[in-house]
């Protein structure tokens, strides 16, 4: 009998773990051919892409930061993922409008890459925590600053392209931030 309820509970587990994964891919996977049905032209599907990457990147930053807000082991990752859920929910909302008046569809959850660095970041506890948060932040913000400046420089819509130009400085001060707190961390 025990044998069959942990049988059970093991299959019900890896089926909810499936049913999470496939949702994750039917909404990204629905925004992006919904976004390919919408728009002919390449040049607004680059658009489209960038807002769908930086749509299920802001997602992971406001989980991540609600993680590290509560969870983080030191006053500083908290405080730090305090200000990634203030600043990335602002900027996801401003992109969810921008959005829907250009009639791009984004996804409701973060991409499996996405989902994949908050499931394995929330496994970790206290200073293993603290570190691998902070690391991951760093790369982030420099890939994300990256992203947003190619946009800003090589976007086709004036609106996206502003939008994406107006979230580096704060991008980058995320990023400043970050560093100081992952040099502090090596001393």
């Amino acid at each position: 009998m025990k044998n069959t309820v942990l049988v059970l509970t093991i299959a019900l587990s890896a089926t909810a773990f499936t049913a999470c994964n496939n949702a994750e891919n039917s909404s990204n996977k629905m925004a992006e051919k919904e976004n390919d049905q919408k728009f002919e032209n390449n040049d607004v599907k680059k658009d489209a892409e960038f807002a769908m990457k930086a749509a299920s990147g802001g997602m992971m930053e406001v989980e991540l930061g609600q993680w590290a807000a509560t969870n983080g082991a030191s006053d500083g990752v908290r405080q730090f993922g305090q200000n990634m859920v203030t600043d990335h929910s602002k900027a996801n909302d401003e992109l969810k409008a921008l959005a829907q008046a250009k009639s791009i569809s984004l996804p409701a959850q973060p991409d499996n890459d996405m989902q994949k660095k908050i499931n394995d970041l929330k496994e970790k506890k206290g200073a293993d925590f603290d570190k691998a948060y902070v690391d991951m932040m760093v790369s982030d913000h420099k890939d994300d600053i990256d992203l947003f400046q190619k946009e800003a420089d090589k976007g086709n819509d004036a609106d996206v392209k502003s939008w994406a130009a107006g979230k580096i400085p704060v991008l980058q001060h995320h990023l400043q931030m970050i560093e100081e707190m992952q040099k502090s961390m090596k001393k």
